[in-house]
């Protein structure tokens, strides 16, 4: 009786053990999973910049431009109520801080979700004759970006490469020690889910 208990909590301890370590895996792995998708920049017509940037994403875009990429960029996720043509808003002049010529700056300013991003580049894309684009945003954010993206160019001749921004405080193994990555890699996980659900 007291061999077969022993064994019994022996076995127990063992699936427990198992189980804590796939756990640990797949949530350390969730850095990883959330931004394998970024790739190396190539020419293209455009460098679309997204939305819900602090300047990480502008800068790079134009780190892109400078670099010879594209010759254009694109801004997303301005929005509408606020936007005034003859006043550039705060990444526009960013880039023209930089370098950039306003002539080689477009804005979208109908794009409020990262659905509405892919949907209306294309649109802008088929419109100007653009068929290639770097789309640019942070690390944690390239898993719903590719799925997002190819779901909405399915039908399209346009291609895309996504490129990823370089943050300080990311890190695609050690992101459960920063805050912010923290709390971004939570977001884009229940965010997947519901795109998986609303636009899959």
């Amino acid at each position: 009786m007291m061999k077969t208990l022993l064994q019994l909590l022996k076995t127990t301890f063992v699936i427990l053990l198992l189980f804590c370590g796939i756990g640990g895996t797949i949530f350390l792995g969730l850095g990883l999973l959330l931004s394998f998708h970024a790739g190396k920049p190539e020419k293209a017509d455009v460098i679309i910049v997204l939305g819900g940037d602090d300047g990480l994403r502008v800068n790079r875009g134009a780190e892109l431009y400078k670099a010879g990429y594209a010759t254009r960029l694109l801004l997303t996720g301005i929005d509408k109520k606020y936007y005034r043509p003859d006043r550039p808003n705060w990444r526009e002049r960013r880039l023209m801080e930089q370098g950039i010529p306003r002539k080689a700056i477009y804005v979208d300013t109908l794009s409020k979700t990262t659905w509405d991003e892919a949907r209306n580049t294309g649109k802008t894309m088929k419109e100007k004759g653009w068929k290639s684009a770097l789309v640019v945003s942070d690390p944690p954010h390239m898993l719903r970006l590719h799925h997002t993206w190819n779901r909405s160019f399915r039908e399209s001749p346009a291609t895309f490469v996504l490129v990823a921004t370089s943050p300080e405080w990311w890190h695609p193994l050690l992101w459960w020690r920063n805050e912010t990555s923290y709390k971004f890699v939570l977001s884009e996980i229940k965010k997947n889910v519901f795109y998986a659900v609303m636009y899959y």
